[in-house]
């Protein structure tokens, strides 16, 4: 009996590769560091806590840098032979990137983070600085996880270790009404889609009798024929939490609320590493997991890219230039009106011969979104400083006092736009589009280029109170140097890719999957 006992009990002992597993741990280790070193650190050197979460997150980034010799996976399951069958977290060349995404996106928002929380010492804006950064480094582990998860298990909690921290982040103001409702209205909805995931879930493994994507993706090809209807539902209902976080209409709803409510810099995080999020457990269940159900999931999501396309740019246009916080309900909207840009290459991944190249699409389109969104946002910040309500309007004039803020954030927008010379946002347009058309969806194509034109109103619009001449003397303050990097960094980037655009291309999609 123990002869035989023995080698089943060792199958099921896993070793860890410690490297793989480098970039979301190292960023879990520092938030929890943080968090104990509040307990002991004075009010006066709280600050070093920021330091070390940039750190934290700098050090997670850096530790993609061993992992681009190969692929890499861990936590497998293996025969008796040690051969292994299925993996829940795999490290390839998808998961490197939008690690790099994440992490690359957090460390901005750290920077943009520790001008906040020092400009808001000392008043009745305060907000608690242990909280804050142990929560945005705990969100950006669970982020950081996503990508490398290879079962629907560990893609529902790290979509949940991403998704909790960010609801205490958005109502972290204390007394603030405003921040108060947007967290609940963020939380609830975010709850029931969770929800409809979990049920969605349950459906697929009572189909396919395994939670690993690659599993899956074989057991759906011969569904029993009273299943099929089961197995349809569970595909469907799989990819509503995913849809919710990428801000993709109907369950768009939160954001604009949800932005204004947030601290800036957490409206940033969320606008970025949120649709990272969302993009990339999408891209997972569909592509990897249920690439035979492609009939129910590529429709779908042609429909919600045109839907969110067209709601989030029309409410972006109809955004009035005098009221309060109008400057970030237009940077909401606009993130709106890019999910669906985004949605677009995935959903022709499901008629596509060459699913690799359409998510590469998609991967690309998101690195130059996430660097000029950031830097729009961090442009934002700096307004703010003087400008609380953050309206359009207070935007005039911004070339007379801040030249290159002003130069810096209209480039960000042409970029947004798909204009010269933000060359990167014209070819990340252009290779979307092209996605479409290649894959046969001429109607989205149409509806894409529809979108586009819309957006060019409001964007230029923006572009150009920059340059108009300003109603009285506008306060000048010294740009702390954390916010003055945020924006040197993003707007460094945008230039580089603007300069050589088909470099991201090719580093999004050489050998995906």
């Amino acid at each position: 009996m123990t002869a035989v006992a023995a080698p089943s009990v060792a199958s099921l002992v896993q070793s860890v590769d410690w490297l793989a597993i480098a970039p979301p741990t190292i960023a879990a280790i520092v938030a929890l560091v943080v968090l104990v070193a509040d307990l002991f650190l004075g009010e006066r050197r709280k600050a070093l806590l920021g330091w070390v979460s940039v750190a934290g997150l700098a050090a997670a980034a850096l530790a993609l840098l061993p992992l681009l010799d190969g692929d890499r996976s861990t936590f497998c399951l293996e025969t008796l032979k040690g051969e292994q069958t299925a993996c829940s977290y795999t490290a390839d060349h998808f998961t490197l990137v939008i690690q790099f995404l994440v992490l690359a996106g957090a460390l901005l928002t750290a920077l943009l983070s520790v001008t906040g929380i020092e400009d808001a010492k000392n008043t009745p804006r305060a907000l608690p600085e242990g909280e804050f950064w142990f929560l945005l480094l705990s969100s950006a582990a669970g982020a950081a996880l996503l990508p490398a998860s290879r079962d629907l298990a560990t893609l529902v909690v790290a979509l949940e270790v991403a998704s909790l921290p960010a609801f205490a982040l958005v109502g972290i103001k204390r007394d603030d009404r405003r921040s108060s409702e947007a967290a609940l209205k963020f939380f609830l909805s975010s709850v029931t889609a969770t929800a409809v995931t979990l049920l969605g879930v349950s459906f697929v493994y009572a189909t396919t009798g395994t939670l690993h994507l690659t599993r899956i993706a074989t057991a759906l090809t011969h569904v029993d024929g009273q299943f099929h209807t089961l197995a349809q539902a569970g595909v469907v209902l799989t990819l509503v939490g995913f849809a919710f976080k990428t801000a993709a209409a109907p369950f768009h709803f939160w954001v604009p609320d949800t932005y204004v409510g947030a601290p800036l810099p957490v409206a940033a995080y969320l606008s970025v590493i949120g649709k990272a999020v969302g993009f990339s457990g999408i891209i997972l269940v569909t592509v990897v997991a249920f690439p035979s159900y492609a009939d129910v999931w590529g429709p779908a999501l042609a429909a919600l890219a045109a839907l969110t396309m067209t709601v989030g740019n029309v409410a972006a246009l109809r955004q009035q230039a005098t009221r309060a916080y109008s400057a970030v309900r237009l940077l909401a909207w606009s993130s709106v009106g890019q999910a669906g840009y985004l949605l677009v290459p995935i959903a022709a991944a499901a008629y596509s011969k060459d699913a690799d190249k359409a998510i590469g699409s998609t991967v690309a389109y998101a690195l130059m979104y996430a660097a000029v969104n950031l830097g729009a946002f961090a442009v934002a910040a700096l307004v703010a400083r003087t400008k609380p309500l953050n309206r359009i309007s207070d935007y005039r004039g911004l070339y007379r006092s801040r030249p290159l803020a002003a130069l810096v954030l209209g480039f960000f927008l042409l970029c947004l736009a798909g204009l010269p010379p933000g060359i990167i946002g014209l070819f990340a347009k252009v290779t979307v589009f092209s996605a479409a058309v290649d894959a046969g969806l001429g109607w989205l194509a149409v509806v894409m280029a529809a979108n586009v034109v819309i957006a060019l109103y409001y964007y230029l619009q923006w572009t150009a109170t920059l340059f108009r001449s300003a109603e009285g003397e506008q306060a000048v303050q010294r740009i702390p140097a954390p916010l003055t990097a945020a924006i040197g960094l993003t707007a460094v980037i945008g230039v580089a890719l603007s300069g050589a655009p088909q470099m991201v291309l090719r580093f999004a999609s050489t050998g995906l999957f």
